[in-house]
């Protein structure tokens, strides 16, 4: 893992040493208070050699968190340079089987001890990683969450916070008890317009346009629904990104219009969704297959090809790892590599 420290204004002592424990005291604020932020992001190999998708996008998101949660920046050279020498390091641990890939979890957190409700002026920077597999092996049924709010708008939706995620579970865990794999976040004002699933952004295809709910400050700014946005107005599609009612929604279910519904976040890809419970309503969309739902089987067939090497990377949105400078690491620490743990 690689590990960093900021205190005294600064970032100190940057190493990837072996994963393990931290010792924290029980009055560490992030525990405390909250200032704990994360990026999700991926690597896969592509004709052999590791790669990553946008994670100058990550580092970016990263730093957008840290100052809505009173956190330092994280200089994005610094970022770059570390993810690229861990994922090199740890190459021997990224999966080469479809929709497999090395998970990476990049991680900021306060460390200051004391007690009151305060800004820390120490922190800690973590990046490290995990083999997965596909995070949704099936399509998704979502439940339509009109009781709990997830965000609201002039609070910390926007960032990758942790008390978002753990302000979450209680209405997810209630819907999974159901039968549901995931609730489907409404606007914290009205209850009416989406916003988005706890793990992915929403995109919805209706008559032929393909619509993702805005980001207005309540819902985090997927980078994979970036690059999704990106490629179907390149691909010629019309793309509305506004706000979308689940009425609209219905009532496009119910006129026969509502063509495909699917999830985009780093961890799925794309995520089909095979229905929606309004209510006492049940929205119900057509089978996960090529000619059902070509939008999102055209969209998870690029990026996963993309990764592959089979689609050339025009966009400029692959980073490689190679000559990351992780020879002198190695050199000057006793690092444990894949192949030897």
């Amino acid at each position: 893992m690689f590990v960093a420290d900021y205190e005294g204004g600064k970032w100190l002592n940057p190493r990837i040493e072996p994963f393990g424990r931290f010792e924290l005291s029980p009055a560490n604020l992030a525990l405390h208070y909250g200032q704990s932020i994360f990026e999700g992001m991926k690597a896969t190999k592509r004709n052999g050699e590791p790669v990553l998708f946008r994670a100058d996008m990550h580092a970016r998101r990263l730093n957008i968190s840290a100052e809505r949660m009173c956190m330092p920046n994280l200089p994005e050279d610094l970022f770059m340079q570390a993810l690229k020498m861990l994922v090199e390091l740890d190459r021997d641990w990224i999966p080469e089987k479809d929709e497999h890939s090395l998970y990476i979890r990049p991680l900021m957190f306060a460390m200051d001890e004391y007690f009151g409700v305060h800004a820390s002026e120490k922190y800690r920077f973590v990046i490290f990683t995990g083999p997965v597999g596909p995070y949704y092996p099936k399509p998704v049924k979502l439940w339509v969450e009109e009781v709990f709010t997830r965000a609201a708008l002039g609070g910390a939706g926007e960032a990758k916070c942790a008390g978002n995620y753990g302000a979450s579970l209680l209405p997810a865990q209630r819907a999974k008890k159901n039968g549901y794999d995931q609730v489907m976040w409404m606007d914290s004002v009205e209850k009416k317009y989406v916003q988005e699933v706890g793990t992915m952004n929403l995109f919805f295809v209706i008559d032929g346009k393909v619509i993702t709910p805005a980001t207005t400050g309540t819902i985090l700014r997927g980078i994979t629904r970036d690059s999704f946005v990106t490629l179907l107005k390149d691909w010629g599609y019309t793309v509305e990104d506004r706000l979308l009612s689940i009425a609209e929604i219905a009532d496009a279910y119910w006129r026969g219009t509502l063509q495909e519904c699917f999830g985009a976040g780093t961890a799925a890809v794309v995520s089909h969704v095979s229905d929606i419970t309004w209510r006492d309503r049940k929205i119900e969309l057509p089978p996960v297959d090529a000619q059902h739902r070509p939008v999102a089987t055209r969209l998870k067939t690029y990026i996963n090809n993309l990764r592959m090497g089979i689609e050339p990377d025009e966009y400029g949105w692959l980073q490689s790892c190679a000559n990351s400078g992780v020879e002198q690491i190695l050199a000057k620490s006793n690092v444990l590599t894949a192949a030897t743990v």
